[in-house]
């Protein structure tokens, strides 16, 4: 029996939990962060990520695993709109770079009520890429908050992520900075530069 392909799948899972919030350069300034409504603003994305996670799971559990994220995206849609939520689909996102704008065909899933991020997808497994690429979504898009949601996995609950950016989560994920999660991007990646 190989011992060794089931310890490194084991490593590999274990640092994806780890990394299942991640913090990249502050969104929320300093001075927001004293103000009374950062709590207010945390809650509200809680209760926000966990309608469209509810949403997803109701998906998951009518359909299941298997098929296109296309199909996925659809039902989605279709979910937001039935708990009377907005929402943009396939929103541009373009690269600023410097002091111009690349319209680079970058295109966010979903962003909910202005504030989240939906990402779908319809893979094997998530891998350390996904989260970064959230994260960059993140960034470039300034949100706080954002979800990562891969149907094809027998339970929904092995789906998802939750992927933090800024300071509105800071304690939620201990505090770590954008470069240590970055490294820990990169180190979990590792195996896959070889594969």
């Amino acid at each position: 029996m190989n011992h060794r392909g089931t310890e490194a799948q084991r490593e590999k899972e274990k640092w994806a939990s780890r990394l299942s919030l991640c913090l990249c350069a502050s969104v929320v300034g300093k001075d927001d962060m004293n103000d009374g409504t950062t709590e207010a603003q945390r809650e509200k994305l809680n209760e926000l990520s966990g309608k469209v996670i509810g949403a997803c799971i109701e998906i998951h559990r009518e359909l299941g695993p298997g098929l296109l994220e296309s199909a996925y995206e659809e039902c989605l849609a279709y979910e937001l709109s039935k708990a009377g939520l907005r929402f943009e689909r396939q929103k541009p996102l373009p690269v600023r770079y410097k002091e111009v704008q690349l319209d680079c065909g970058y295109r966010l899933d979903f962003v909910v009520e202005d504030v989240l991020i939906v990402e779908l997808k319809a893979v094997t497994e998530l891998h350390p890429i996904h989260e970064a690429q959230l994260l960059t979504y993140l960034k470039l898009d300034k949100k706080s908050l954002g979800l990562l949601i891969n149907f094809n996995v027998p339970t929904l609950k092995q789906g998802v992520k939750r992927v933090a950016c800024g300071d509105l989560f800071k304690e939620e994920t201990g505090g770590r900075g954008f470069g240590f999660r970055l490294l820990s991007f990169l180190c979990a990646s590792v195996p896959l530069w070889f594969k």
